[in-house]
């Protein structure tokens, strides 16, 4: 069995970690909305931590990711689909890739500004990549705010994208990244 990518649709490292990064996105999207309404307490740094790793967690696996492509390649476009449909979903791709790398690196950059340790996990120290600023603080703040909106209607639209071609176009560009055999709109093993 090949790891890399098939020419009808995403192999299987691809998918894992598409899917890994779709999860890990949620969840500290959704950490990050919660930590803001919490009181100023232990429990609350110990919240900001686990986002800070997740958000570290997803600079890597982004980072792997991209990498992943460039050695594995892409599936081939689907036959039929029109040239913008084409061109808006490889513009999307490129703002996700853009945003999976500003998010994080905005946070580590914001972190540091601060003057606040940044730790993985508990596990490591990460390094402090400047020292205290507050000018450079709220800039990084307003990357990492602006960002967040900005990933959410990328997220929006990509998933949004993937049900349309799905339910009404009725092809394959859900199922690509979908794990185990394509399965036609018939029930058979494609």
């Amino acid at each position: 069995m090949s790891f890399k990518n098939p020419t009808d649709r995403w192999g299987p490292v691809s998918q894992v970690l598409h899917w890994t990064i779709a999860a890990l996105i949620v969840a500290v999207a959704v950490i990050g909305l919660w930590m803001d309404t919490l009181p100023r307490s232990p429990r609350t740094i110990e919240i900001y931590a686990l986002h800070k790793s997740i958000g570290l967690t997803i600079l890597v696996l982004a980072t792997l990711r991209l990498a992943w492509r460039f050695y594995a390649g892409a599936p081939a476009t689907l036959a039929g689909l029109p040239r913008w449909q084409v061109r808006i979903a490889s513009l999307t791709h490129a703002a996700l890739y853009a945003v999976m790398f500003a998010m994080p690196l905005s946070g580590w950059l914001l972190n540091a500004a601060a003057g606040y340790p940044l730790q993985w996990f508990g596990l490591f120290n990460v390094p402090r990549v400047i020292e205290r600023s507050e000018a450079l603080h709220e800039f990084a703040e307003g990357v990492h705010d602006i960002g967040f909106w900005v990933l959410l209607v990328l997220v929006v639209a990509h998933a949004a994208a993937a049900f349309h071609h799905h339910l009404f176009r009725e092809d394959d560009t859900l199922r690509r990244m979908l794990p185990g055999r394509r399965i036609s709109r018939t029930g058979e093993s494609a």
